[in-house]
């Protein structure tokens, strides 16, 4: 079917998905890094309705959006560690939670750095530290107590919120505040730890520092 390409940027979280995923299938393929103020003609090509990263290329097919590429690649290779649950409803929840962190959870946590006054960014940090506790009892729901949401290994919820771990990170250190915290999610901290460490994940994460003075060029107040 042909070689295996990933377009994506350094910084963005969905774009770090699909290399987890090959890499934990133990796929080999080609990253291209996407300068997203000036996007290539391939970019604009492969994905002509979004024009955001990322995108897989399976040959000369496109697929578009990262919970999208994970169930493909998921479904095309079926050797190595499953990415989702084999069980319906499990596979179901899995799904719940991914599209979680991203309609509510990443939109907060970007809400934290967009805010133009303390009222702002008191209810943004209100909003993710309500999501964390979420996710904090949706990780012994959907691991059975093991040491990821997909139990022994990272699976599908592992991945679509240990993506934003470096965003996380950086909106502590930007925001001076303390979102995952031993008293109040000791399971995530846990599990942040795991992943970050991961073979497939530490390679690809962002660094904390890099993104620090990204986000400060993106969130940058008006004078």
């Amino acid at each position: 079917m042909g070689e295996l390409k990933v377009i994506g940027a350094w910084a963005s979280p969905f774009a770090i998905r699909p290399r987890i995923a090959l890499t934990l299938k133990s796929i080999d393929y080609e990253y291209i890094e996407e300068n997203l103020r000036a996007k290539s003609d391939l970019l604009l090509k492969s994905n002509p309705v979004h024009k955001k990263v990322p995108v897989l290329l399976h040959g000369d097919r496109p697929i578009c959006e990262s919970l999208v590429i994970l169930q493909y690649i998921d479904e095309q290779w079926t050797t190595g560690p499953s990415i989702l649950p084999s069980d319906p409803y499990d596979r179901a929840i899995a799904r719940f939670w991914a599209a979680y962190v991203d309609d509510k959870f990443f939109p907060a946590l970007a809400g934290i750095l967009k805010a133009q006054n303390e009222e702002a960014k008191a209810e943004a940090l209100g909003q993710v530290k309500a999501g964390l506790e979420l996710l904090e009892k949706a990780l012994k729901d959907c691991g059975k107590e093991g040491a990821f949401y997909g139990g022994e290994g990272i699976g599908y919820v592992d991945i679509a919120f240990g993506s934003y771990l470096g965003w996380v990170r950086a909106v502590e250190s930007m925001g001076e505040v303390k979102l995952l915290d031993e008293d109040k999610t000791p399971g995530l901290v846990g599990w942040a730890e795991r992943f970050c460490s991961h073979e497939a994940v530490k390679d690809v994460m962002p660094e904390t520092e890099k993104l620090i003075e990204f986000a400060k060029k993106l969130f940058s107040k008006p004078t």
